[in-house]
Parts: structure tokens; C-alpha cells; sequence
């Protein structure tokens, strides 16, 4: 049986503020909250060190950059070399427009694939072993832009919670049986 990763740093990308609160390119942040609700029951608190919200678990640390998307490497790096952490400890949850909404993708390495916060992260740690799990947002039916940073509709906020839900049981699933078994039960066809 392949030996389960150790995250000591999970990390969810999105932007700070107000305004993007609730956005489909937020959803990094919202799938830690669920992961922070399970784990600890605390709430976030923001570290000015790392500028990053961050919570603790017992044996890791999950944090939401508050440097916007494409600058997300700024706290993350730091945090990373401050702490020892190696690029294949850090698990980064992010939004992935072309996946169908709800659909999961885990990955141990790769590109960015066009993914500013994933890019920075990438960029800053020196490795492109930073293993990921992207969520899908859908594709837009306009601009990009206005997509990623647009609300949820009517129909995806009814499947957001289970979607959330998904996302947490794979990072749950991947630290306890691994990669081969979280990517064979999670990299398929949603079907909430």
C-alpha cells in the first residue's frame, strides 16, 4: 500500500476583502473553512507575520493567504522556509475553471496550468512538486474575469455545500491512504 503524504501546510487561495467573499475564485478559502470546522472548531485569525489568516490543527497548519490571488507565494514562501517545510508537504486547494463545477482534480505536481496563485506559489517555493487539489468553478459563458470573481448562481449555491463537503472527505482521504487511492475515488465525474 503507498504511504500517505504528510501536509504540514494546507493552503486555500483566494482573494481578501470583503467584496470577494462568496466568489467562485474564493473557493480555496471556503473548502478550508470546512476543513478548519472539522479539524479544530476554531476560527481563523490573522497572522501579520505571514499575512494569512491561519488556523492550527494538531499536526498542521491551514492558511489563507490575504495577499490577493497572484501574490499568494508572498505568505506562503515565508511560512514554508521559516518552518522547514519542503514544497511536497504543502497541499494548496484552488479553483479550476476548467473543470465542471463541483469536479475535484488532485495532482502531486505539474504546471500552474494558467493559475496566477498556484503560478506564485510555484515560482516562490522553487518547485513545481506542490502537490494540489483544484476544484472545479465551471467555465465562464462570458468573461473570464467576470466569472471567477462573479457569486455563485442559484443552482451551484444549492450544490455548494456537498461540493465543499467532497473536497474535504479527498484531503481527508488523501492524507490517510494516499494519492493513488484519493486520485481513483476523487479525479471522476461529480455526480452531486
Amino acid at each position: 500500500m503507498e504511504q500517505a503524504p504528510i501536509f504540514r501546510l494546507i493552503v486555500g487561495l483566494g482573494n481578501p476583502g470583503r467584496q470577494y467573499a462568496g466568489t467562485r475564485h474564493n473557493v480555496g478559502f471556503l473548502v478550508l473553512d470546512e476543513l478548519a470546522r472539522r479539524d479544530t472548531r476554531k476560527a481563523f485569525h490573522f497572522e501579520p507575520k505571514w499575512n494569512a489568516e491561519t488556523v492550527s490543527t494538531e499536526n498542521r497548519l491551514l492558511m489563507k493567504p490575504q495577499t490577493f490571488m497572484n501574490r499568494s507565494g508572498d505568505s506562503v514562501a515565508p511560512y514554508a522556509r521559516y518552518h522547514r517545510i519542503e514544497p511536497h508537504e504543502v497541499l494548496v486547494v484552488l479553483d479550476d475553471v476548467a473543470l465542471p463545477f463541483g469536479d475535484l482534480r488532485l495532482r502531486k505536481s505539474g504546471s500552474a496550468g494558467g493559475h496566477n496563485g498556484l503560478s506564485s506559489i510555484i515560482s516562490q517555493l522553487g518547485s513545481e512538486i506542490v502537490p494540489r487539489l483544484r476544484v472545479g468553478i465551471g467555465g465562464p459563458p462570458g468573461p473570464l474575469t467576470n466569472h471567477v470573481l462573479g457569486r455563485f448562481s442559484e443552482p451551484e449555491n444549492q450544490s455548494l455545500a456537498p461540493a465543499l463537503h467532497r473536497a474535504a472527505d479527498a484531503v481527508s482521504h488523501l492524507e490517510t491512504q494516499g494519492f493513488e487511492s484519493a486520485m481513483n475515488l476523487y479525479n471522476q465525474k461529480n455526480t452531486l
